[in-house]
């Protein structure tokens, strides 16, 4: 082979890889331009899904409900969390089946908020979901701490389920851990759907009184946890939402909406969908003194023979 002919084949050789060094580079930008998008798929339509399990996730964190959390995981999805402990950032890894345990093996759990500000979602192939999500945790209406969320969610069949989690702790600074009562209302809506009636009791005091509609007040807290318990029994898919506050001279009333369907033996299995509100009279302690509840018992009555039209 001839000195030219060997430079022609070299100098082809390299302008070939020049070319596709170029096409390589085109790829990467167009490959970076669709992850930095809000979903890697525009055309999905997960993001609705995934936000109903993340808040469910969230609700049984809050309610200490582990069987609830373990139906929303896969089974070998893993936890980790950092925070600052004495000035120095810890961290801490643990599989779900470990932070289940912990839950259930606790023998005084208390009911948090955890309340995300919104959901960061990307989605891929409709079947992989990276999620970011800030939230804020509090606890008897007191703000506690900041935290960021990391999430994997992946697909299992045809439900959303939590694969990984990982997130930062920041504690709030003293001055703003401020009672607030609208939080305090969240979580007390929130509990009614805990499966755990002594949640609920926690938001009253020692001796304090809930009275529903005509009955006769529940005294103290094991009484109210009693009419707590009989609301989880027949209805145990409950769900409590908080819709407003009024502030009224004789004290705040605390407006909920009741969802559920009739579980009695000697009931028709329909859905209930009641609104009502409590009457509060707090405490120096900012906890429920007293409470008298009303809802529409005519209503009621007609929704549990006839299901509700919501």
């Amino acid at each position: 082979m001839s000195k030219n002919s060997r430079f022609l084949i070299l100098s082809m050789f390299l302008m070939s890889i020049l070319i596709v060094s170029c096409q390589f580079n085109q790829d990467k930008t167009q490959i970076s331009d669709k992850t930095t998008s809000k979903t890697i798929h525009p055309e999905s339509n997960e993001d609705e899904d995934i936000t109903a399990v993340l808040e469910k996730i969230l609700i049984a964190v809050g309610n200490k409900n582990a069987r609830e959390l373990g139906d929303l995981a896969t089974n070998n999805a893993t936890i980790g969390l950092t925070y600052l402990q004495d000035g120095a950032w810890m961290n801490k890894e643990l599989t779900i089946k470990e932070y289940l345990r912990k839950i259930v093996e606790n023998k005084n759990p208390k009911p948090i908020a955890e309340i995300a500000e919104g959901f960061d979602i990307y989605v891929s192939e409709d079947r992989l979901a990276m999620v970011k999500a800030e939230t804020f945790v509090s606890q008897f209406g007191v703000p506690k701490s900041r935290e960021v969320n990391n999430l994997l969610m992946i697909k299992e069949k045809d439900d959303w389920k939590l694969q990984s989690i990982a997130w930062t702790v920041h504690p709030l600074p003293e001055e703003e851990r401020k009672f607030n009562l609208n939080l305090f209302a969240h979580t007390y809506a929130q509990v009614w759907g805990s499966k755990r009636p002594e949640f609920v009791a926690m938001f009253f005091e020692e001796g304090g009184a809930l009275q529903v509609n005509d009955g006769d007040p529940a005294l103290g807290r094991n009484a109210i946890s009693d009419v707590a318990q009989s609301f989880m029994t027949q209805f145990p898919d409950m769900n409590v939402s908080f819709d407003s506050l009024v502030h009224k001279t004789n004290g705040v009333e605390f407006h909920w909406t009741l969802t559920g369907t009739d579980a009695d033996p000697n009931g028709k299995g329909h859905k209930v969908n009641i609104n009502g509100y409590e009457t509060w009279t707090m405490s120096e302690g900012n906890l429920i003194k007293d409470s008298k509840g009303h809802f529409s018992s005519d209503e009621y009555k007609r929704q549990l023979e006839f299901g509700s039209t919501n």
